[in-house]
């Protein structure tokens, strides 16, 4: 067994004693979602004042409760089609909040340079999970592109933890808004090969009736 592997057993060990102990507890999952949320407020406060390392300790600490409360749900039997709304909508607010916090610490410190990267940044935040939403009203799926949330929090996180944030920010803006271009020129092509087939007249049948 590999170090990793072992690492990756170890920790799902104990996110698995979390979820067991949070359902015997029988708090609502939804309930789970929206105490992340208040604690990636807490993060993006700590970020809007400069103190990144404690912000990333935070956000380490709010992704335990993003990681535990759909496997909650499942474990209680309490799998909703609001609870999954409800869960990307939060998501999406705790994503901004942390950047609008770093708005607000390059704001303070006359950083105008880093509060145009954060806005991009948080540009392509919105625009990966639009785009992915808008596109499955379209055609079936639509999950291409690489910079999705799980990837843009742990940049986060070693970014902040390392209270080196403009490289993380560099990658996030660039990468999502190129996730973003990806997922248009799929659902393109995904589109018209879907209205080709529809236009495209039915095969001659070739068996006769008996």
């Amino acid at each position: 067994m590999t170090l990793t592997r072992a690492i990756g057993l170890f920790f799902n060990k104990i996110i698995l004693l979390i979820v067991r102990a949070l359902a015997l507890s029988r708090i609502h999952p939804n309930v789970l979602t929206l105490i992340g949320l208040l604690i990636n407020v807490g993060a993006a406060w700590l970020l809007a004042i400069g103190q990144f390392r404690w912000a990333g300790v935070v956000i380490i600490s709010a992704g335990i409760f993003d990681m535990v409360d759909g496997r909650v749900a499942r474990e209680t039997n309490r799998v909703t089609r609001f609870g999954g709304f409800f869960d990307s909508v939060l998501d999406r607010y705790s994503d901004l909040g942390l950047l609008v916090g770093l708005l607000v610490w390059y704001g303070s410190i006359n950083r105008p340079q880093y509060v145009v990267l954060t806005a991009v940044a948080m540009m392509g935040c919105v625009m990966v999970s639009y785009t992915r939403a808008r596109a499955e009203n379209t055609i079936p799926t639509c999950k291409v592109g690489f910079m999705e949330r799980p990837e843009r929090v742990v940049l986060m996180i070693l970014a902040a933890l390392g209270d080196h944030m403009a490289p993380a920010l560099w990658a996030i803006a660039v990468l999502s808004n190129l996730t973003v271009v990806h997922r248009m020129w799929f659902t393109w092509q995904e589109a018209k090969r879907l209205e080709e087939a529809q236009l495209r007249p039915p095969k001659a049948r070739t068996a006769t009736k008996s």
